[in-house]
């Protein structure tokens, strides 16, 4: 696993804890949930993204 760190505005990142926790994760976890289901998304409309492994 890797770490990345992002830019975020100081509300969005308070909206982000608030949903987060109403549905009882942590923000990472649910920074992660959104990542893969905006991924899934593009590969159902453009086709599976094909990554090379080392």
């Amino acid at each position: 696993m890797k770490n990345f760190s992002v830019r975020i505005d100081e509300e969005l990142l308070k909206k982000l804890h608030y949903v987060a926790d109403s549905e009882a994760r942590s923000a990472n976890c649910e920074i992660n949930r959104l990542i893969r289901e905006r991924v899934r998304n593009y590969e159902i409309k453009n086709g599976r993204i094909e990554v090379k492994t080392k």
